[in-house]
């Protein structure tokens, strides 16, 4: 008798301890009973009928993957390898169980897919350039196709683009080129700056004497400050003029007297 009160007890107890489950915040329990979709259980302490339930645990923390790099050729024929990151977290756990085999794999996959597309249709220069473009897009395709699944993408971020030898030199050419390009233009925006202020100078210095005989001495002290002992500079001719004038008029007056 009082083993068949133990055995009454024991078994009860033996169940309940059996089908007592522990879920974290993080965690959502998908319970399946004889097979069948039966609830979604909430964080904290759950129990399910042993031998009857079966519960799967998801996680609903945003999951970081890296996807592997891609061989891709893109749209102007260039062969590149291209890697990226992906972020994204499970919002309907029964969808995560019951609509894929492997959330998981399933999105990895298709990123890598995807990610080899997308880049496939855009040039070289674009997936250099327009990356934010790039990225919004693959997030846009991954999300949409990940959706039945219960799957949430935030952002697909491209990570790596790695180039062959020889487009690395191509592009450091032309790099090079568009810099020269650019001191070129930039150094013949000076000379004409400078041409043109000289033009200037020359037109304020043409209509003022004095002007340009002041311009005429300070160029003097100029050359006396650097220091030469000896200084060679030519006299204007206004300077000599009266005394050439006179030496013509005694020289007219001589030949009138004989």
């Amino acid at each position: 008798m009082g083993l068949g009160v133990i055995v009454a007890v024991a078994i009860p107890a033996l169940l309940i301890l059996m089908g007592i489950r522990i879920l974290p915040e993080y965690e959502r329990g998908v319970v399946f009973r004889f097979g069948r979709f039966a609830g979604v259980k909430p964080a904290g302490l759950q129990w399910i009928i042993p031998g009857v339930d079966r519960m799967v645990r998801i996680g609903l923390r945003e999951i970081v993957m890296d996807v592997p790099p891609q061989e891709v050729i893109t749209r102007d024929n260039v062969s590149v390898k291209v890697n990226a990151v992906l972020y994204f977290r499970v919002l309907h756990p029964e969808k995560a169980v019951i609509q894929v085999e492997n959330y998981l794999y399933g999105t990895s996959q298709l990123a890598q897919t995807t990610l080899r597309s997308v880049c496939g249709q855009a040039e070289l220069d674009d997936l250099l350039a327009e990356r934010e473009a790039i990225n919004q897009k693959l997030q846009e395709i991954i999300d949409l196709q990940t959706e039945p699944w219960g799957v949430k993408v935030r952002a697909v971020e491209v990570k790596q683009i790695d180039l062959p030898v020889e487009m690395q030199r191509v592009i450091a050419r032309q790099a090079e080129a568009e810099r020269e390009k650019r001191a070129k233009v930039i150094h013949a925006e000076g000379e004409f700056q400078a041409a043109q202020r000289l033009a200037d100078a020359a037109q304020v210095l043409s209509g003022q004497e004095s002007a340009l005989q002041l311009r005429y001495l300070q160029t003097l002290g100029e050359i006396a400050t650097e220091g030469n002992s000896t200084t060679i500079f030519p006299i204007p001719i206004d300077i000599l003029r009266p005394f050439y004038d006179i030496a013509r008029r005694q020289e007219e007056a001589a030949k009138g007297d004989e």
